[in-house]
């Protein structure tokens, strides 16, 4: 009986999350309430404050689902176990491209986080994991740059956290260029390209 509870309300969240990305797709963040989800749903508002705090939490949690898995590889790129984390954070980068335009539950996540949010008193925990996250995947990015520039795979001419932030600004702005049109290039293909050139652009010995 317990067990069942518990997948009750397992489902009962799970089905809160898909509802919300829906309903943040087709209206955005700022515009859509709680009782629109929950209505979409076929819940109640108290059904939603039984699993999230607020929209804010619920919003968090959309992304965490969908984020999480690359996240944390991502912040595997600086361990020194890693033969070449440069070839390691190029394959990473590269998934993540290929989800964004092959998983449509991660393209359209990605759509609400880019297009789809706005940073108001309302959603400020929403900005606050945003850059929590920017600056953890910064981090790990500068450690795995400082080990390419120890193993000698990179020279020391710029800092490694100079590196790490354009990286991050390059498959960033990828993807939110890309998801404004995507027929305007091939997202994948075009972002070996670019990540390939700029990746050799530091390797270029001072």
């Amino acid at each position: 009986m317990v067990r069942r509870t518990k997948e009750e309300a397992q489902a009962t969240r799970n089905l809160i999350l898909d509802t919300a990305e829906v309903v943040f797709h087709e209206r955005g963040v700022s515009r859509s309430t709680l009782n629109d989800i929950a209505q979409a749903a076929g819940l109640t508002r108290g059904a939603i404050y039984w699993h999230f705090q607020d929209k804010a939490d619920l919003f968090n949690a959309m992304m965490k689902r969908v984020t999480l898995p690359l996240e944390e590889t991502a912040l595997r790129s600086d361990d020194p176990a890693l033969d070449d984390p440069l070839a390691y954070m190029r394959s990473n980068f590269t998934h993540a491209l290929r989800l964004t335009v092959n998983d449509p539950q991660v393209r359209r996540v990605f759509e609400i986080a880019t297009h789809k949010v706005e940073y108001v008193e309302e959603t400020q925990a929403v900005r606050d994991r945003h850059l929590a996250t920017r600056d953890e995947c910064l981090l790990h990015a500068q450690r795995g740059i400082t080990l390419a520039m120890k193993r000698g795979l990179l020279p020391k001419r710029i800092p490694a956290r100079t590196a790490a932030m354009g990286l991050h600004a390059l498959i960033d702005g990828l993807i939110q260029n890309w998801l404004l049109d995507p027929e305007a290039f091939d997202l994948v293909k075009v972002g070996q390209q670019v990540l390939d050139t700029y990746l050799a652009g530091l390797a270029v010995p001072k």
